[in-house]
């Protein structure tokens, strides 16, 4: 059986056992894949790491994505930073983050700039339903970054599965979730997260392109897009009311190659559907890694899965 079906059929067979972490393959199109299992040990994290359940957090992968991280580097670029586990893994000194999700980047600039103002209004949210639905409903956009970063970390803690979702008008509309005793305010790691983010010097909402346009040879760039589906019947689960296509899922790819070409860094992670390793089969190498993904609607869609890391 080979490694995908294996995972497909549920199979806890590891990586390890199915195919050597150093045997690599070539692909008919002389594209490498090799397959790593995601049993290695996990980085450090000082105390920072994300403050924010996201989907298609990368902490499964974290082990596969900072084996691949030179080893001296000049700024760290994440353009796509949802959750940012590999930013809080490294902690880099000199760094620009960015998302098209405006709330979302406001959420990280109240951390790095207002924790204490963020902790004190978490302190004061009661886990109750109806406080949920009023809050989530507050025209939140035109508040100050630290409320809005407490509107955020809260219906991220309490909202069902931890997902961020909106509507065609931009509006969040997960509902509550079925917790018993939720952590709403971690403040030991939000203290931690705003000491790694204050050498962070750009924050941008910025798109993916533009994030990176300064990035010069020597620095480290690392793409986590949304995942292309792994199959025809899927579709994207879009985080902004915008979505992200196979149109920019291309543009992706082509400025990751031209990074390639001055000399920067680059890291990219996707899942293993097929157009993803054939849009990156030249100039690139495609490695197989498992992941867990536990932030799904349903329970049967979670477990280990295979992904992409490219190079």
């Amino acid at each position: 059986m080979r490694l995908r079906e294996a995972v497909a059929v549920g199979s806890h067979v590891s990586c390890a056992q199915v195919m050597s972490s150093e045997r690599s393959m070539r692909s008919s199109r002389g594209t490498a894949v090799r397959c790593l299992d995601r049993a290695s040990a996990s980085p450090s994290y000082d105390g920072a790491r994300p403050f924010i359940k996201w989907a298609g957090g990368k902490r499964q992968l974290l082990p596969a994505l900072v084996a691949r991280i030179p080893d001296t580097y000049g700024t760290y670029f994440e353009p796509f930073l949802g959750g940012g586990a590999l930013f809080f893994s490294q902690r880099p000194g000199r760094a620009v983050l960015a998302d098209v999700n405006t709330r979302l980047v406001r959420t990280y600039r109240g951390v790095r700039d207002h924790v204490d103002d963020i902790i004190g209004f978490l302190n004061e949210y009661p886990h109750d339903s109806n406080f949920y639905y009023e809050f989530r409903q507050r025209d939140i956009d035109s508040a100050s970054d630290a409320e809005v970063a407490a509107w955020f970390i809260y219906l991220n803690k309490t909202g069902y599965n931890g997902l961020y979702r909106v509507n065609r008008g931009n509006g969040f509309n997960v509902p509550f979730g079925r917790y018993a005793n939720p952590t709403i305010c971690d403040e030991s790691t939000l203290r931690a997260c705003s000491a790694a983010l204050a050498t962070v010097g750009q924050l941008l909402v910025s798109d993916f392109e533009a994030a990176v346009a300064d990035a010069q040879r020597g620095d480290f760039v690392y793409f986590d897009p949304p995942y292309v589906p792994l199959s025809v019947t899927s579709s994207f689960a879009s985080y902004t009311s915008d979505g992200f296509g196979l149109e920019e899922q291309i543009r992706l790819r082509d400025v990751a190659r031209r990074l390639k070409k001055r000399g920067v860094r680059v890291l990219l992670s996707n899942s293993s559907a097929p157009f993803v390793r054939n849009l990156y089969a030249d100039d690139f190498d495609i490695e197989e890694v498992l992941a867990t993904r536990m932030v799904n609607s349903k329970a049967s869609a979670r477990g280990a899965i295979v992904e992409l890391v490219i190079t």
